[in-house]
């Protein structure tokens, strides 16, 4: 999975648990930064999400839910 693969399953799965558009999503999740493998062996990749305190939350919850099913992606090919 690459780091746009997965910035577009969370907005997905946000959009569908939660409500909202696509568009906020993405701003509220913001960029995946995407870490070294030799320095972050278990999971290569991190988001700060940044707006309101309830989808903070929300998007907090699903990251430590998807990082047991993707813990680590590969960057993007271009």
């Amino acid at each position: 999975m690459t780091v746009s693969e997965l910035q577009d399953l969370l907005i997905a799965m946000l959009v569908r648990r939660i409500g909202g558009n696509r568009r906020r999503w993405r701003i509220v999740l913001g960029p995946v930064r995407l870490h070294d493998r030799a320095t972050h062996p278990l999971c290569n990749w991190s988001i700060s999400p940044t707006g309101t305190a309830g989808e903070v939350d929300a998007a907090e919850h699903l990251l430590d839910t998807v990082r047991l099913d993707h813990p680590l992606v590969t960057a993007d090919r271009g």
